[in-house]
């Protein structure tokens, strides 16, 4: 028997498995209710605390966070165990969330939001890892379906709620709905899952956590504020640019000859790793192309409501769980590799159809392709995470799992930055200034600047085809 499936027999007889997959779906359906429930309720946000133009920090800074936190956990689960990790990442999300609901202006809601985001930096990864202990290969075909429905449930509920409290209690409740969910799935992890952990002394790498952590968030900031905030050629941009490029290869110089590094070496020379880090990475590209300029050509362009143009970007998240779903009974007869690669060929053709929206397409027509390529990303991601799992011991999976996650989150960032600049090259060449603001931008001007991101996804989506190949045709501990 392979060690990942010693490991997941000695968890899984003890623990559970019911009451722990509900309590792993409960703690994702926070970060997955989250990541949709609060954009509803700005308007109310801002009515009541001010601050306008502070608000875009309320999703930036809980990004970051997030993002830079999840190689740390992922580290100390590997070294404690789940268990401790998923609580005090659940813990704190709770904690956040009920500080959010009590926040008296936007900035404090902006700092209680940044300590959502470090429980949330747990909860997604650890949530993976804990179904990779408790479930074979074969089973979590089944089991990621479940896992999948909590994205597609939320991506409907989360915009529904959201209006509902804005409109009927208050936008507080926003945040204080997490509070019973949260504590419920922190108790079903308390009283139903077990691990069998080995006690030793453990050598914290706490100089590589610090650089990585310092070092990440700026990068982030970087990629994520520059050309909004500052322009890429100032001064600010530079100088984060620079700090993070000296940190990051400070953390990488202190990993080298840390005992138990946070991120080991050995992640990149993995090659089912490789491919699903990378693999996560250009998903994470192409869903913020989908988040940020789906909707907005939907208003801005093609003349529909807020909710109207938010459902065509809902069907991306109606494809997604779909076909991941499925994607078990695919990789189980014909391999990770051709499941994969069909699902990039599936996702790069639905980006394709995306060339096919004009100023006068339906809302469907822009629907169509979305939820196209949820499909393609929904046959592409959780194969991904699964063979990356798969593919190491238990020690390991921890790490293996945050790193995908991680690569997830750059990809997000790097998103954000490619096609901001491409819109913004794009409207400077036609308007031959600087850009104004959004209200002052016609169809006619925003929806070449657009249609380019969406022939930017086009071709990135390619690269998805591409990464298939590194996936090894057969997955097992000794892919290295």
């Amino acid at each position: 028997m392979a060690v990942n499936e010693v490991s997941r027999a000695s968890v899984g007889l003890r623990s559970e498995r019911g009451p722990v997959l509900l309590a792993v779906m409960l703690s994702m359906s926070l970060v997955a209710i989250d990541s949709t429930i609060l954009a509803t309720a700005v308007p109310a946000v801002v009515g009541d605390l001010g601050g306008f133009s502070q608000f875009p920090w309320l999703f930036s800074v809980y990004l970051l966070t997030q993002a830079v936190t999840v190689p740390i956990y992922a580290k100390l689960a590997d070294l404690y165990g789940r268990k401790p990790v998923m609580l005090v990442g659940v813990g704190l999300f709770v904690v956040g969330s009920l500080l959010c609901g009590l926040a008296w202006g936007m900035t404090s809601l902006i700092v209680f939001r940044a300590l959502q985001g470090v429980g949330a930096g747990a909860v997604q990864p650890i949530a993976q890892t804990i179904i990779g202990d408790i479930y074979s290969v074969q089973e979590r075909a089944k089991v990621q379906g479940y896992l999948a429905s909590v994205w597609a449930v939320s991506a409907v509920l989360g915009p529904t709620l959201g209006g509902l409290f804005s409109d009927y209690l208050s936008w507080r409740w926003v945040f204080l709905v997490n509070l019973p969910v949260g504590l419920a799935a922190a108790v079903m992890f308390w009283r139903g899952f077990h691990e069998d952990v080995e006690r030793r002394q453990h050598r914290i790498d706490y100089a590589g956590a610090v650089l990585l952590t310092v070092g990440g968030l700026l990068l982030l900031l970087a990629l994520l504020e520059g050309g909004v905030r500052w322009s890429w050629t100032s001064a600010t941009s530079i100088a984060l640019f620079a700090a993070a490029a000296v940190l990051l290869t400070a953390f990488a110089l202190v990993e080298r000859r840390a005992a138990e590094p946070v991120l080991p070496g050995w992640v990149f020379r993995h090659r089912v790793v490789v491919a699903a880090m990378t693999t996560t990475l250009i998903v994470g590209v192409l869903m913020m192309g989908m988040t940020t300029y789906v909707p907005l050509y939907g208003q801005s362009v093609l003349g529909h409501g807020a909710v109207a143009s938010g459902l065509a970007l809902a069907a991306i998240a109606l494809g997604w769980p779909l076909s991941a779903s499925n994607s078990g009974r695919l990789y189980l007869t014909v391999g990770f590799r051709t499941t994969m690669l069909i699902g990039g060929a599936v996702a790069t053709a639905g980006a394709s159809l995306l060339l096919l929206v004009g100023p006068g397409s339906s809302i469907l027509v822009l629907a169509a392709p979305c939820f196209v390529m949820g499909l393609g990303f929904g046959l592409v991601a959780s194969p991904a995470i699964i063979a990356a799992q798969s593919a190491v011991s238990w020690q390991q999976r921890g790490v293996a799992t945050g790193s995908t996650m991680f690569s997830r989150s750059i990809g997000s960032a790097l998103g954000v930055a490619a096609f901001g600049a491409i819109v913004n090259g794009v409207l400077t060449s036609h308007l031959g200034r600087g850009v104004p603001d959004l209200e002052n931008l016609t169809p006619e001007v925003l929806e070449p600047a657009i249609h380019a991101v969406f022939v930017a996804s086009a071709v990135v989506a390619v690269a998805l085809l591409v990464v298939g190949f590194l996936m090894p045709r057969t997955v097992s501990t000794e892919d290295r």
